[in-house]
């Protein structure tokens, strides 16, 4: 059984580049609804002009068409590195899937998905990516680079970080978040998905981990990965269930109902405490629902874009 589950998920990521891609098209494809109209249709080979640079590369035809100011990209150019994290502890695996697809994913299979999207653009764009996973370990970290094969290795970790199901793996993000940026040393933008559930209930830790981070100028962007239904709403039927905690195998059996408010104004208090840290030191705090599209992750990436240039 555990063998035909991991099989029907490689299934559902086995061209995980051809599911990116068509994220970013179905994006661009409703770029016009967004500040971003007129940037879609050739945003992978132009940057936005910034007043004082020369005039030398505007692209004079597409300023005819969108009635702004773009300058020509070009093959040798690599404006951006880029660094994506990711959390692959057991808490990353919920909700448990058979079979994954498009509108049904778990919070590991959207971080995924979301980060190939990214890499897909920043391919199109000749930036370079880099990748780190972690869990209870750092499982694996490869340097920034642009290269197609490059870009085709990171998929094949990323599908089987997916494919994995690690079994009671407790995560220390602040531990691996400091290893981590001691390796990136060149100014980059830093993607980091996580679903922010620490075993150890230490913030300082943590965000002197993220402020770490932030070191050598580095934007960092925070992707807080939930399935805000059950996470934050928990919206369960009322009858008995057993509660599981899949880091650390500690469970209560109960009925929803009974603490569901109480549940919902504590979890809700502990986001809003995270925003607010998030804000105090300068990351941007994205909150990524897995029951929603891609759209968020995508527009904070070209905002931020433009502020990094």
């Amino acid at each position: 059984m555990n063998l035909q589950v991991e099989l029907n998920k490689a299934e559902g990521f086995k061209n995980l580049e051809l599911l990116a891609k068509q994220v970013v098209e179905g994006f661009i494809a409703g770029m016009h609804k967004s500040p971003f109209h007129g940037f879609s249709a050739e945003f992978a080979e132009h940057k936005i002009y910034n007043r004082g640079e020369s005039t030398r590369h505007i692209d004079w035809k597409l300023y005819a068409k969108t009635d702004k100011l773009y300058t020509k990209r070009y093959d040798d150019e690599t404006n951006l590195r880029c660094h994506i994290i990711l959390d692959n502890s057991s808490s990353m695996h919920y909700p448990e899937a058979d079979v994954f697809s498009l509108d049904r994913l778990n919070k590991i299979g959207f971080s995924v998905l979301a980060a190939a999207a990214l890499m897909q653009i920043l391919k199109k764009q000749r930036d370079a990516v880099g990748l780190s996973i972690y869990s209870d370990r750092y499982q694996y970290y490869a340097p920034e680079k642009g290269s197609e094969r490059h870009h085709q290795m990171l998929l094949n970790h990323l599908v089987e970080a997916v494919i994995s199901k690690p079994l009671n793996k407790q995560t220390e993000t602040y531990k691996y978040l400091h290893e981590i940026a001691e390796k990136i040393h060149r100014r980059s933008m830093i993607f980091l998905f996580t679903d922010m559930f620490q075993t150890i209930e230490d913030d300082t830790k943590l965000f002197e981990a993220l402020r770490h981070l932030k070191y050598n100028k580095h934007e960092v962007i925070l992707f807080h990965v939930i399935d805000k239904e059950k996470e934050l709403q928990f919206n369960f039927d009322n009858t008995p269930k057993r509660f599981i905690d899949v880091e650390t195998g500690e469970h209560i059996n109960l009925y929803a109902d009974t603490i569901k408010d109480s549940y919902h104004q504590s979890v809700a208090k502990y986001f809003e405490a995270l925003r607010l840290k998030c804000a105090q030191y300068k990351i941007k705090y994205v909150e990524a629902d897995i029951n929603n599209n891609f759209n968020n992750i995508l527009t904070t990436y070209l905002i931020e874009r433009q502020k990094f240039a």
